[in-house]
């Protein structure tokens, strides 16, 4: 949640800020009139409260001495349904002030880039060869998948109904071997700490990590419990230091957790309704970094780094954008996508999304350090990025790694994990089963 002193301070800024975003800076007008008004209201109170405890006093000396005070404790009956009156309307202004506040997004970082979608992204660098257009394209990873016997979409839909899928025997197993390679390469070689977290978080996780209030149409929450299902282990992970003073030795902080993720994927019909893109359940290993505020931007470049070599390790193509403001999302104040090529889609496709949400969520999870232990508490910066995403994963492995007969060479990184198969092919899964 954004800080109103800091609106106070710089009101151009956050007004500039919606603006480029879409958004109505008049917002931000609204917000500095109703803060006026509080605090207006709040040292009206102080005084009359002030006033009544002065006198309150005088009359009790008076009613000792035996003097008359009926009609000035009726005058103070007055005063205080004022003050009563007073701390309703702060109450109010209160209450809408922060429910403005927590819908407004992070600012963004002067160095994005300006646009209104994801067509702005700016690319950075890319990795591996993409080649010219191949005729005919490559099989779509829904189609060989299937082709394969190692994922079954219209089972999954008889359990789940449509945007679920069914891993099979190898398939299964090659999910398996993507996420253990993914932790395997970020704890023993990037320094991560591993986190089995909850799937389930109560309603304030969602709060501090920026999902709720705005963006509970994005979420599923189960029937008759305060409990929701998580759309990435950030959640969890994130809100592990909630209401928590870390002290400056702990900083930074590096976790990675493996977990489901359950999306509702609201208003994206139409978009990657086929194969393993977008759908409502899968598997992520995610990265979260609690950080100073000097050191956040430096620690975003090596998460970056980091899930650049997981797929250098698997030698998929890729490329890191810097990402627009159009597409920058609510908690971030600067992010990176790292997109896989598709060569059967002939485009990239986000497989990471790594951001630095600056002091945003440690706002609203109350997540502070203290530099010594004489400093005043500040609020940490929070960065999380995917390190990657298990099914997208597979995607772009089954796209890049496709031969003439049909078959699917296993990268190297991942042939220790599947006891030495080399490739997948139907020969291969028939005698697996």
């Amino acid at each position: 949640m954004l800080d109103i002193k800091l609106i106070r301070q710089e009101p151009d800024l956050f007004r500039n800020d919606l603006k480029n975003r879409g958004g109505d800076p008049t917002l931000i007008d609204k917000i500095l009139q109703m803060d006026v008004e509080r605090r207006e209201l709040i040292t009206r109170g102080d005084d009359l409260k002030q006033q009544r405890n002065q006198v309150s006093r005088e009359l009790g000396q008076k009613k000792k001495a035996g003097e008359d005070i009926t009609e000035a404790s009726a005058q103070m009956r007055q005063v205080g349904e004022e003050i009563d009156g007073l701390d309703a309307r702060k109450d109010a202004l209160e209450n809408e002030q922060k429910s403005i506040l927590e819908n407004l997004p992070n600012p963004a970082h002067t160095d994005v880039p300006a646009g209104a979608d994801d067509q702005s992204n700016v690319e950075v660098r890319h990795w591996g060869p993409v080649g010219s257009k191949p005729d005919p394209l490559p099989k779509a990873h829904f189609d060989l998948g299937e082709e394969l016997d190692i994922i079954d979409f219209k089972r999954a839909a008889k359990v789940s109904g449509s945007r679920f899928w069914i891993m099979k025997g190898v398939g299964a197993r090659l999910e398996r071997a993507i996420s253990t390679y993914f932790l395997d390469k970020h704890t023993l070689e990037h320094g991560y700490t591993e986190i089995m977290a909850p799937s389930l978080v109560l309603k304030d996780a969602l709060y501090g990590t920026g999902q709720l209030p705005r963006f509970e149409e994005d979420l599923f929450k189960c029937q008759d419990s305060p409990l929701y299902l998580i759309p990435t282990s950030e959640v969890p992970i994130t809100n592990m230091h909630a209401q928590e003073i870390l002290e400056f030795e702990q900083l930074p902080i590096h976790y990675v957790g493996y977990s489901p993720c359950y999306r509702s994927e609201a208003g994206a019909a139409g978009r990657d309704s086929r194969g393993l893109v977008r759908v409502h359940q899968f598997h992520k290993v995610e990265l979260v970094k609690f950080t100073t505020p000097e050191t956040s931007f430096d620690e975003l470049e090596k998460m970056v780094a980091d899930a650049e070599r997981v797929l250098q390790g698997l030698e998929i193509p890729y490329r890191v954008v810097k990402v627009c403001l159009g597409d920058l999302g609510f908690t971030a104040a600067f992010k990176y996508d790292i997109e896989f090529w598709s060569p059967a889609q002939q485009r990239y496709i986000e497989i990471s999304s790594c951001s630095n949400c600056t002091d945003f969520q440690a706002r609203r999870a109350g997540i502070r350090f203290r530099r010594n232990p004489k400093s005043s508490p500040e609020f940490v910066h929070t960065l999380n990025g995917s390190g990657l995403a298990v099914g997208r994963t597979l995607v772009a492995i089954l796209e890049n790694f496709q031969q003439a007969d049909g078959s699917v060479r296993i990268p190297k990184v991942l042939q220790p994990y599947l006891g030495g198969l080399e490739v997948l092919s139907k020969e291969h899964l028939v005698a697996a089963k």
